[in-house]
């Protein structure tokens, strides 16, 4: 198993210990396994969380600060001393690494995106690892990422990446919580992402990071959407990062059946970076039609919507019973698709004679969950 390309993801819990200062000792166990993947060939990227948690420590805060300006003072803080311990880290083994930090303002407009993926492609091409994290001390909530199990997953879908690795503080996902459960269970494969798996995720479980299992399953099952396989393990296990390459030790692995070919690289821009403006939702039928066909959206199978877009906007559609079937581009304002939901195309022509072969969203512009 060599030549891959690999994102791994670190958060916040797992960097620091446990008096909140960064776990050097671990930081180095990690570099030193990501110089392994690349001596024997894989191209390694670091979406790397812990700049906040680190600043707050420098900066002699004892709790997480709750308004937003000290928030992203402690992530300028601590980003610098994080991206200074990695570089002198990789450097004892003769590697370069590279900072990128990202909003989400940076990849919803399609040429960021594409610019954004050249930068990797030249980092990546020059020997490098990409140290990536959200770039916080700019961030709206807008344009915020929310959580960088989302970063990783988009950064891994933008750069075609063969493996996507969640490092966390559990083994992966069980079927209860295993903390409060000692009958729980960890679930090795997940093929679909749906209501049931959604329930089984918690809330956050570290007051050092933003994300939890929840933020994990969102991201499963984006990357099963993409064609890309997840693993989530242990990061402070032994070898966590060359056992998660290789398919081994004790992880939940998000991959569907019959996975092997990544979406179009312009679905994967819309369903996963761009900014959903509202959303419909559908009847049973079109969900199944969407899912399972690969069909288009018809104004007929919507049954609600919400919020206010144009067309060209991206939207979420939604099942009847809210999960989240996918994103795609809209051909309809919401307040035309209001006037016309429900109907027929031939009876949308009598009045829209524009519209009278115009999908909600087509097939070719939305990427299905």
């Amino acid at each position: 198993m060599s030549g891959r390309l690999i994102v791994f993801k670190v958060g916040s819990s797992t960097l620091v210990d446990e008096t909140g200062e960064l776990d050097l000792g671990f930081v180095a166990s990690m570099c030193a396994q990501i110089a392994e993947l690349r001596r024997r060939g894989d191209r390694v990227v670091l979406v790397s969380s812990g700049a906040a948690a680190v600043g707050r420590s420098l900066l002699g805060f004892d709790a997480r600060p709750s308004d937003i300006p000290t928030l992203q003072a402690c992530a300028a803080a601590g980003q610098a001393k994080l991206i200074e311990r990695y570089a002198e880290v990789l450097a004892d083994d003769g590697l370069s690494c590279a900072q990128v930090l990202l909003t989400r303002g940076d990849v919803v407009d399609r040429t960021g995106y594409l610019n954004a993926r050249t930068t990797f492609e030249r980092l990546l091409e020059l020997g490098v690892v990409p140290i990536v994290n959200e770039n916080d001390t700019v961030s709206v909530r807008e344009f915020s990422f929310g959580d960088n199990d989302m970063l990783g997953a988009i950064v891994a879908s933008l750069i075609d990446a063969d493996l996507y690795v969640i490092l966390s503080d559990i083994d992966g996902l069980y079927t209860a919580n295993p903390d409060s459960d000692p009958s729980a269970s960890l679930i090795e494969r997940v093929e679909r992402v749906d209501t049931r798996i959604a329930q089984m995720a918690g809330g956050t479980g570290s007051s050092y990071g933003t994300g939890g299992m929840a933020t994990k399953v969102r991201a499963g099952r984006a990357m099963i959407a993409a064609g890309i396989p997840m693993a989530i393990c242990r990061g402070r296990a032994p070898r966590a990062l060359v056992d998660a390459a290789d398919g081994r030790g004790r992880h939940t692995l998000f991959e569907g059946d019959g996975m092997g070919g990544h979406e179009q690289a312009r679905k994967l821009w819309i369903g996963l970076a761009g900014l959903s403006r509202g959303s419909v939702t559908v009847d049973a039928g079109a969900a199944r039609a969407l899912e399972l066909e690969g069909a288009s959206l018809l104004p007929v199978g919507v049954t609600a919507v919400e919020g206010e877009f144009g067309e060209g906007d991206t939207v979420s559609v939604l099942a009847p019973d809210g999960h989240l079937v996918g994103r795609g581009i809209t051909r309809y304002s919401s307040e035309d698709l209001w006037r016309v939901h429900g109907l027929r195309l031939d009876v949308i022509a009598r009045f829209l004679p524009d519209r009278a072969d115009c999908p909600v969203v087509h097939r070719d512009e939305m990427l299905v969950f």
